[in-house]
């Protein structure tokens, strides 16, 4: 199995921004596209330490193990490839349905970072009611298939509002965020890419019902439940 990472510029068939716009290029470093030539996702740049670099996705988009990873820059038609050394699944996830919906990707070398490939920073709090977000993904939008980026502004919905629409799903590792009205939000495809609050990586795409349905916004992994987690495995592997 292949597993392809491409930043920028490329086709998705999982979660897809709806209701969006076109990033302003290079805005989204962090931003990873992954496929295995079947399915497709979005993934995080987060870190480079101890000379290894680490993607963190939705455990839900899980892919097979032995995988090739290219990070490709738009202005360059140079490639990096790079092995996948490891995939770290949440040890507890889906105790519950959608639950714990995050993993980390180990790189077997370090990408090289520059302008157009960065990683984001772990946010060190976690979302507030009101707050403003930006999603990013590739794929179908309302016309089709998208060859660029998209992006979507969207404001995090409070836990009540959250939990009137999915119930007893909803856990403290989620947050719901969007437009209770609908049709903006993220879809399939899109599943383990970035919503980024202040500069900092706070939400990773997981579920929904739908796409941008009416009183059924987009939920996300609470990345700040994990950063103990994710600073561990940095550290142990």
């Amino acid at each position: 199995k292949l597993l392809t990472i491409h930043f920028y510029k490329a086709f998705s068939s999982g979660d897809k921004i709806i209701g969006g716009y076109e990033c302003q290029p290079h805005s989204q470093p962090w931003q990873a596209y992954l496929s295995d030539n079947r399915i497709a996702c979005g993934g995080s740049l987060i870190n480079e330490i101890y000379n290894f670099t680490f993607l963190i996705i939705s455990t839900l988009e899980y892919f097979s193990l032995k995988c090739i990873c290219t990070f490709m820059s738009c202005l360059s038609n140079r490639q990096q490839r790079i092995r996948v050394e490891k995939i770290i699944p949440y040890p507890k996830y889906n105790d519950q349905p959608h639950n714990n919906d995050i993993l980390l990707i180990k790189l077997r070398k370090p990408a090289t970072f520059n302008e157009y490939v960065k990683p984001v920073p772990l946010a060190t709090k976690c979302s507030s009611a009101g707050e403003k977000c930006l999603v990013s993904g590739w794929g179908r939008t309302e016309a089709g298939s998208a060859s660029v980026l998209q992006c979507l502004d969207m404001p995090v919905l409070s836990k009540e509002r959250c939990k009137s629409a999915y119930g007893t799903i909803i856990t403290k590792n989620m947050f719901c965020a969007g437009f209770m009205e609908g049709g903006k939000d993220s879809c399939q495809g899109d599943s383990g890419g970035p919503v980024v609050c202040s500069g900092k990586l706070k939400g990773v795409v997981s579920f929904g019902k739908g796409c941008a349905e009416p009183d059924f916004p987009g939920v996300y992994v609470e990345v700040c439940r994990y950063t103990s987690w994710i600073k561990s495995i940095i550290a142990n592997n």
